[in-house]
């Protein structure tokens, strides 16, 4: 055994490797000056293993693998051939033999062929190295973060919608799209192999392999390449809570629980049916690491999004039973480590690289580094915001003055992490409606509220996150089965909400007082936070470096309210530079006018002034800069 070898195991076998897929897997070898492919697996359970393929007509027999340490065995041959299909053959202590994909196999084969395939080396030739640059030189938290979430199989299909677009195709069409709208980040929906369409990705088979639904590795690597090309960050699903049940994956991989806990209270999700990663068993900490790592590093994505955190910190997670940790608590403290060292992993890839996750509960510190005691993510999805807005915009504006709490409370934790506001696909499927048809009163109403939910999430303190189809004003709700409702654009309404969409996103960029810090009270002022009566909401954003702001305000009715008195930070004259209300957005057109301040104080403010507020609306005023010589004239007159 050579010393890189060795050393790889000793990592590995102490669950601080990070790049366990150089070696584990199956590559490319030469010995003695032939070449051949040599393969590795962990199977620390097994009597014996073997190599079956197609270049060896898949026989048990002809490719025994030896055990080289503890559970990890090893195979050469040089009778293998990129593009060839294989499994190993697992010996149980029983006697039984099991087919298995390769836990580290870089690609798959279509369904229902459960087989990995064999790679040749990684010769893919990327041209994103100014967007690397570019990158590592802006701080994430500082930079505006406008994420387009996305299922690959459903957002285009070809004309008759029978096929999914292939990496190769979106590579043509999405960066354009997503650049042409003013997006700057996409999140792709999980992309490692899964068996099961209805589970969009979220029950994963190989963790390595990118699925073949849509097409080779080197293809999907063409599209994020070409994506940043664009000036489009990419953000990857990625699922380490737990994975499906099939006798070919992960599950019970070498006759016993290898990759999940032996513990059936805790190998288990019964909500699920799927089974629980064992994170504080060293080989599977590598494993899982070492994957996140293999994605950024191999496919240069820009940031994961951790999926279900909260069933991996609670031990009694959709459990009514469940074994206490050593301190008594119900946290799986095997689960928080697992985080601070995957989250320190990625962080030293590369320079400017996202980490988020997807935490439901008030678990603290999600966003705090490890040596604060938090888990040391990014960004953290802001649930709690989505779910109290969603349920305000719902309500008929008429009773909205009830609850004013639940589009205000938000503020009371705005800055206790650092959060994404997310508008999910969660959120539009099972029944409960896009996000458009969620919004209460006629059609013309509708889209009225639509345009106001999205013009305050980007107005909100925090990163954004909206799915697609929100972008069209789609009526029907998403299904993986088919593409967005591209045909609604043939409609005047729904051209209407696309172009808003367009230039609130251009707005947002263009304008660093949204996003330059969303992190503190430096960058968000109160003006009136409780005109429940009113359902009118108005507040300053702030970009404290260039000392820029804006004046953000909202009606949530669909009234219009002239001579309406909000405070002003300064005296001069405040001009409206975006408005939802716009005929060309859809709106009333009853446009605010530029507004004059008064030396009237309005409770903390010495000046304040009288807006039009359009109805269901939200409007973005600023200042307009004093004209020169001005002051000088008024001084020279007195």
């Amino acid at each position: 055994m050579n010393e890189e070898l060795s050393t790889f195991l000793y990592y590995y076998h102490n669950g601080v490797s990070t790049h366990a897929y150089e070696f584990l897997g199956c590559h490319p070898e030469n010995r003695d000056g032939v070449d051949g492919f040599v393969f590795r697996v962990w199977a620390p359970n097994a009597q014996g293993v073997s190599v079956v393929g197609d270049f060896n007509y898949w026989n048990g027999d002809d490719l025994y693998m030896n055990k080289i340490s503890h559970g990890v065995w090893e195979a050469w041959t040089p009778n293998a051939h990129a593009g060839q299909a294989y499994k190993y053959l697992i010996h149980h202590w029983n006697g039984r033999r099991v087919h298995k994909m390769d836990p580290v196999g870089f690609r798959s084969c279509k369904a229902p062929d459960t087989s990995s395939i064999i790679c040749g080396p990684d010769d893919f030739q990327w041209h994103d190295s100014q967007w690397m640059e570019d990158q590592a030189k802006l701080p994430p938290l500082e930079s505006p973060i406008n994420i387009y979430e996305m299922h690959l199989g459903s957002w285009r299909r070809t004309w008759d919608g029978n096929r999914y677009l292939s990496y190769a195709e979106m590579a043509e069409q999405l960066p354009g799209y997503l650049k042409d709208m003013g997006y700057t980040h996409v999140e792709m929906m999980p992309l490692s192999e899964y068996p099961y369409d209805p589970s969009w990705g979220y029950q994963v088979s190989n963790y390595y392999s990118p699925t073949s639904r849509y097409g080779s590795p080197d293809e999907l690597k063409m599209l994020i390449d070409n994506l940043h090309q664009a000036g489009i960050g990419v953000i990857l699903d990625w699922v380490p809570a737990h994975f499906p049940k099939d006798e070919y994956g992960l599950y019970e991989f070498d006759g016993g629980c290898t990759y999940e806990y032996q513990d059936p209270m805790m190998n288990e999700h019964a909500e699920w049916t799927t089974r629980i990663f064992d994170w504080g068993r060293p080989e599977v900490r590598s494993f899982l690491i070492s994957n996140a790592v293999y994605w950024i590093e191999k496919f240069h994505v820009d940031g994961i999004r951790v999926d279900a955190v909260s069933s991996m910190l609670y031990l009694d997670y959709a459990r009514s039973n469940f074994r206490p940790n050593r301190y008594g608590g119900r946290e799986n403290l095997e689960a928080i480590d697992f985080l601070r060292d995957l989250n320190k992993a990625c962080f030293n890839c590369r320079k400017g690289i996202i980490t988020c996750a997807e935490e439901s509960t008030a678990f603290p510190m999600v966003t705090r580094p490890d040596y604060m005691g938090g888990l040391g993510f990014l960004l953290k999805w802001n649930m709690g915001w989505m779910n109290d807005t969603l349920k305000y915009m719902k309500d008929d504006p008429v009773y909205r003055k009830y609850k004013h709490n639940q589009i205000t409370f938000s503020m009371t934790y705005a800055f206790s992490e650092n959060f994404i506001l997310p508008l999910s696909h969660d959120e539009v499927v099972h029944l409960k409606g896009s996000l458009l048809n969620k919004m209460p009163g006629d059609y013309f109403w509708k889209f009225a509220g639509a345009r106001l939910l999205r013009g305050y999430q980007m107005a909100h303190p925090g990163k954004k996150l909206c799915f697609m189809g929100a972008e069209l004003g789609q009526f029907t709700e998403w299904n993986f089965n088919k593409d967005i409702d591209w045909t609604v654009l043939d409609f005047e309404m729904h051209q209407k909400i696309n172009l808003f969409y367009k230039e609130l996103n251009h707005f947002y960029k263009e304008h660093s007082e949204l996003w330059a810090d969303d992190l503190s009270w430096n960058g968000y002022q109160w003006i009136q936070p409780d005109d429940g009566d009113s359902s009118v909401l108005a507040f300053r954003r702030i970009d404290p470096k260039k000392g820029k702001e804006l004046i953000c305000v909202l009606s949530f009715t669909p009234v219009c309210r002239d001579d309406y008195r909000l405070g002003l930070p300064k005296e001069g004259t405040y001009e409206p530079v975006f408005c939802s209300d716009d005929w060309r957005y859809g709106g009333t057109n009853q446009l605010p006018h530029e507004v004059k301040s008064e030396p009237v104080g309005y409770r903390e403010y010495a000046h304040s002034g009288l807006f039009r507020i359009p109805p269901m609306s939200i409007t973005f005023y600023a200042r307009k800069p004093e004209r020169k010589g001005r002051k000088k004239a008024e001084q020279t007159e007195e």
